[in-house]
């Protein structure tokens, strides 16, 4: 009898603490946007962190909560964006380009020296504490795929010159290929800043010579010949200045060591014929001469 009615009030206690509990939770409750909802349903749902929130939820909080913008999500560019600006109410500020990564290197096996064979565990980050990894450059590619790796997409893949590719369809600009390189070579660009040096070194142009054959020398002619003078020196490695770039190719067909490319061409640097003052007549286009082979 006293074991029936130690149950009793047992289960009397636990169903007022249970009431009670319920009254308070809703007496309490935090109201919870309905807007939170609405963008994590367009959201792609990948969970990145690349907007720099915790997932998908955690950016949807940001944008209503006002602390990040509308188009934070890389992984859903601009259709993403509209959808969520539309739930916001809010304009959506369309000059803003998506980016893709690049990897600003093109010192393949046949190109750049390799010092020793790397026998590690396959890893950029792990080379480059092996002595900084089996490449001659110590600025270059060192052809182990991180970057491929973190790319959660499919958008990045090995070649078979030792390279990383990326499918620009594929791509979302997430940024965490830029984040596993090691060595900066993997970059965020948007397609309309098209012409890249594709070379990190800024060692001096002998040193360059004697570990890759399409390295940066740092002679500074791509700079001379620039009639924007979009290009600068700095500490030996030529950089452009897209903003100020008319991808007139003058560089592409100038540089000696053919290391600058337009993206949108997908062309290598161009000889120089006689009366090459632009890139269509570099490649005897209409108005220009045929170039010299």
């Amino acid at each position: 009898m006293n074991g029936l009615s130690a149950l009793l009030s047992l289960g009397a206690l636990g169903l007022i603490f249970g009431l009670s509990l319920g009254v308070a939770a809703k007496k309490f409750a935090v109201e919870r946007d309905p807007r939170v909802d609405e963008i994590l349903a367009v959201l792609p749902g990948a969970n990145c962190g690349a907007c720099g929130y915790p997932g998908c939820s955690g950016l949807a909080d940001a944008v209503v909560a006002g602390s990040a913008p509308v188009d934070a999500c890389p992984v859903g560019k601009a259709p993403v964006a509209a959808r969520v600006a539309e739930i916001m109410g809010v304009k959506l500020d369309s000059s803003a380009e998506p980016k893709y990564a690049r990897v600003m290197c093109l010192g393949d096996r046949a190109r750049a020296v390799e010092l020793f064979e790397y026998r590690g565990i396959r890893d950029c980050r792990a080379a480059q504490l092996v002595g900084g990894g089996a490449k001659g450059c110590t600025y270059g590619c060192l052809g182990l795929g991180s970057c491929v790796n973190a790319c959660q997409f499919g958008a990045m893949s090995m070649g078979d010159d030792g390279l990383p590719k990326v499918d620009d369809d594929l791509c979302t600009g997430c940024g965490k290929c830029v984040a596993a390189c090691p060595r900066g070579i993997v970059q965020l660009r948007a397609k309309k800043d098209s012409v890249n040096v594709m070379c990190q070194s800024h060692a001096r142009g002998p040193e360059v010579k004697k570990v890759c054959s399409i390295g940066c020398i740092g002679c500074g002619i791509c700079a001379k010949n620039c009639p924007e003078k979009a290009i600068t020196m700095v500490d030996s490695l030529a950089v452009i200045d897209n903003s100020k770039c008319t991808r007139c190719g003058i560089c592409i067909a100038k540089c000696p060591a053919k290391c600058i490319i337009d993206y949108a061409k997908i062309e290598p640097a161009l000889p120089v014929g006689a009366g090459c003052e632009n890139l269509a007549s570099c490649r005897g286009g209409e108005g220009g001469s045929q170039a010299a082979s």
